[in-house]
């Protein structure tokens, strides 16, 4: 509960000097009188203060005396610098929480935590609302002159607008929308294969989705290229190897075809410095976006690749894909089509009647995240100094969610004083970058196992005990070739988003917590 004003002692102008801080939060915090009901009992050996905007509660136990000498000099910086830096971004925490209608429980009723956004991320409220009304208002199919079937059309093109601004793409002509990641990849494959004479290769990485193996692979069996070549990443820290990707990029190679964000291992790709490295080679360079798109501002003009394909249920939404290509491209290219589909892009990469409701659906997203960029971009305007309009505020949304996930990748692994991180648990067996000062290098996506015992019962466990939702998969480790370089075939994931809190991570390192004794005993 927020502490009545009449409570408090006021604020302590003197507390930047005190925790060594920039003072930009410092008047947030307040100290509270000993009889207020934050304080739990009377004592005059307690200090109590309360960070107003994160409702953070932080108890010192010494007289006021000696606030700010020796060890509670140390403690009380060290403390509100977390109450600080961590806690801050609650109250709008609160308001994100209230666009995911499921965010606290699933349809069921169920209380639960969410942390399998990895596979499918929850829905916002908005998207499912523009899908719902979509479908019915503009059931009729596109070129009519009456009313459903023009308003069909202005769905799509606003959708088409809108993944343009979001990703800063030059056109909405750039813009393609397909069944799914794969297809589109698949669709891209058939269409790069024709230039290929079978002496060519293709560069991948060691910690790609099958989506983004699976249709290059193809052209090597059917003879089309060469061979695909895979670049290895370090398993200690998860992070893509540059030294061997520049060694396997050659004359003959004509795509280069790279995830953003590993999804088994959370790692972050250096695109700017990998799609340098394919102009210089003369080849394709193509993103897989999938993990990508909801945790990481991406900007195709910046980093120079020539595609990127990502999934809207990954970005809050619905089941539906869409795919970025440079428009002189989209136009060279034949990509699969029947004959009477129109000649010029992007129509004529896209199979069928398109579904209004998952462009309808993409726009609400990018609603969402313009509302979210209008709430915090005073506290990303560094980030964004290059943007105007709607893309300044999709970027300002952006921004700060790569930064709030920071935070709770870095409560993942270090804790809190509440419970200790997956760093400090013994028997537990983390893959990737664990590093808490590299944070900037991942997502907050994790994945793990219990030594000697079975992911899957882990997963169940951590859902009937705990009532956290996490993922254990088999079909090759999260439909990924990582877990090859582990020696494993499955592992469990959590992989929490910007909607999750600081308390749930620290709810899920006491359920995990409690997983390595239940399944210790067990072994």
């Amino acid at each position: 509960m927020p502490p009545n004003p009449n409570s408090l002692i006021g604020d302590l102008k003197s507390l930047p000097q005190i925790i060594g801080g920039s003072g930009q939060s410092d008047r947030h915090i307040v100290l509270v009188r000993r009889n207020h009901p934050l304080t739990r009992e009377r004592s005059d050996r307690k200090l109590i203060f309360y960070h107003k905007v994160s409702r953070c509660r932080l108890e010192v136990k010494q007289p006021r005396s000696q606030i700010i000498r020796g060890s509670t000099h140390i403690k009380v910086r060290t403390m509100l610098r977390h109450a600080i830096q961590v806690p801050k971004m609650t109250s709008i925490l609160d308001e994100i929480r209230r666009e995911f209608p499921y965010a606290e429980r699933d349809a069921s009723g169920r209380r639960r935590i969410f942390f399998e956004n990895a596979a499918g991320s929850l829905v916002l409220r908005r998207s499912a609302e523009a899908e719902s009304k979509a479908r019915l208002e503009c059931s009729a199919n596109v070129g009519g002159p009456f009313w459903e079937s023009k308003m069909n059309e202005e769905v799509i093109l606003e959708g088409r607008k809108s993944v343009r601004d979001l990703l800063n793409a030059s056109s909405e002509k750039c813009i393609v929308s397909g069944e799914s990641a794969t297809s589109l990849l698949f669709q891209l494959s058939y269409a790069l294969s024709k230039e290929m004479t079978g002496i060519e290769n293709i560069v991948l990485t060691e910690y790609e989705h099958f989506a983004n193996i699976s249709p290059w692979l193809e052209l090597q069996r059917r003879g089309v290229i060469k061979e695909v070549r895979f670049v290895k990443f370090n398993p200690e820290d998860g992070l893509l190897d540059l030294a061997h990707l520049a060694s396997l990029i050659d004359k003959k190679t004509r795509v280069v075809s790279v995830t953003g964000v590993a999804n088994t291992l959370g790692s972050k790709t250096p695109l700017t410095e990998v799609f340098k490295l394919v102009k210089e080679a003369g080849a394709y360079g193509v993103l897989d976006a999938v993990h990508t798109i909801g945790h990481v501002p991406l900007d195709v003009e910046k980093i120079d690749c020539d595609f990127a394909v990502f999934s809207a249920y990954k970005l809050f939404s619905r089941r539906g894909s869409f795919m970025y290509g440079r428009q002189d491209l989209l136009d060279k290219l034949d990509p699969y089509k029947v004959e009477p589909a129109p000649k010029e892009p992007p129509e004529k990469w896209e199979m069928g009647t398109r579904d209004q409701a998952l462009f309808a659906s993409l726009s609400a997203v990018t609603d969402y995240l313009c509302w979210l960029g209008g709430k915090v971009e005073s506290e990303v305007r560094d980030n964004i100094t290059n943007y105007s309009g709607r893309q300044r505020l999709l970027k300002a949304a952006m921004f700060w969610i790569e930064r709030y996930e920071q935070t709770l990748s870095r409560v993942m692994l270090n804790g809190t004083s509440k419970v200790q991180g997956m760093n400090s648990m013994k028997g537990l067996e983390l893959y990737g970058m664990s590093d808490p000062s590299k944070t900037h290098m991942r997502v907050p996506t994790f994945t793990f196992n219990i030594t000697d015992a079975d992911a899957r019962m882990v997963a169940e466990y951590l859902w009937e005990k705990h009532a956290i939702a996490v993922l254990a998969e088999n079909n090759g480790g999260f439909y990924s070739r990582t877990l090859r370089t582990y020696g494993k075939t499955i592992a469990v994931r959590a992989s929490p988003i910007h909607l999750n809190t600081v308390a749930e991570v620290e709810i899920f390192l006491a359920a995990l917590h409690d997983s390595l004794k239940k399944f210790k005993q067990s072994a």
